[in-house]
């Protein structure tokens, strides 16, 4: 079963790079704030019609989460400026690559710390030498664009 989840998230990563090449030369047609607004707009459209379309799912009060779950609301379009702004300066190879080490050094120590309610994960040598691989992916990528 774990397999399925990983091919699942291989793809939506797929679906990040893709994303990001699509950003870039929108944002230069449209300006980088428009573009993300229509990323966000068309994302919303959508979910409102999935959530329209399906059975009605759990929903709490506004006023009964927590304040800092709704951090992920301000880290998206953040997020996605950032890809619409870059991308077309590094190209969509580097950008991803260090949003991939962005997002795994922080995800480890999430794991390790046990934060925003996660279980401990341990780290080991195995772990930490596939985040070196990584930076040095960061890094062969940079060199390759010289």
């Amino acid at each position: 079963m774990n397999i399925i989840f990983i091919a699942l998230i291989v793809f939506a990563g797929m679906g990040l790079s893709f994303e990001a090449g699509l950003l870039g030369p929108l944002g230069e047609q449209v300006g980088h704030l428009w573009a993300t607004l229509s990323i966000f707009g068309v994302g919303t459209a959508l979910l409102w019609m999935i959530r329209h379309f399906t059975p009605q799912g759990k929903f709490s009060a506004w006023n009964t989460i927590p304040k800092w779950q709704l951090i992920g609301g301000l880290l998206g379009p953040i997020y996605v400026v950032t890809l619409t702004l870059s991308t077309p300066i590094l190209g969509v190879a580097m950008t991803m690559v260090c949003v991939l080490l962005g997002q795994i050094t922080k995800s480890f120590a999430i794991d390790y710390f046990g934060w925003f309610g996660m279980t401990k994960q341990a780290t080991n040598p195995l772990r930490m030498l596939g985040v070196v691989f990584i930076f040095l992916a960061l890094c062969f990528v940079y060199l390759g664009g010289q």
